[in-house]
C-alpha cells in the first residue's frame, strides 16, 4: 500500500461503490441499489467514505449521523487488500468525522455469521451489546400475521383484534 486515500464519494462513484460491495462486502441489503446510494450521497454527502489505494477503490464504510447516533455500516475492503490497516483507516476517519459532528458513540451493523469481520471491528474497540437486538420491517408492505402468545391476529395498535 504506497498512496491510502480516504474521503467522500462524489455521485460519480456511486455505481462503482455498488459493483465493489458485490465483490468485496459480506451480504447483501434491501438499499443496494442505485437509488438507495443517490438518497445517502443527497441527503448526506460526506457520509459514504472511500478508500482508494493508488487511484483504486480498495474500501468502503458509511458514517452516517442522524444528530442523535452514530451508525456505521457497509464497511468492506476489497479482498486483495485486506491485512493492510484500510479498514481501521476508514474507522479511523469515520470516527473523526462522528467527534466533529458532535458524536458520542459509535455503532455498527455486523453480521452475525461474519466471524473476520467480527475480529476487525475487535481489533480496533468494539464490542457487541449482548442486551440490544435489531427489529426490522422492510418499509411499504404491510405487518406480517402475528403468531404471537399463540395467537394467529395482526395486532392493531397495542391490542388484538378479532
Amino acid at each position: 500500500m504506497t498512496d491510502l486515500h480516504i474521503g467522500p464519494a462524489s455521485a460519480a462513484d456511486l455505481a462503482a461503490v455498488l459493483d465493489f460491495w458485490k465483490a468485496a462486502a459480506e451480504g447483501t441489503s434491501i438499499s443496494d441499489d442505485l437509488a438507495g446510494v443517490e438518497r445517502l450521497h443527497e441527503r448526506d454527502p460526506r457520509a459514504l467514505l472511500l478508500a482508494r489505494c493508488d487511484g483504486e477503490l480498495v474500501g468502503t464504510v458509511i458514517a452516517g449521523f442522524d444528530g442523535w447516533r452514530c451508525h456505521l455500516y457497509r464497511l468492506a475492503v476489497h479482498p486483495g487488500h485486506r491485512r493492510q490497516g484500510i479498514g481501521a483507516a476508514l474507522l479511523a476517519a469515520a470516527e473523526e468525522r462522528f467527534v466533529e459532528l458532535g458524536g458520542r458513540r459509535g455503532d455498527a451493523m455486523v453480521l452475525d455469521r461474519n466471524e473476520r469481520a467480527h475480529r476487525v471491528w475487535g481489533a480496533v474497540g468494539y464490542r457487541p451489546q449482548e442486551q440490544w437486538t435489531r427489529w426490522v420491517k422492510p418499509l411499504g408492505q404491510p405487518p406480517g400475521r402475528a403468531s404471537v402468545l399463540g395467537r394467529d391476529r395482526a395486532p392493531r395498535l397495542g391490542r388484538w383484534s378479532g
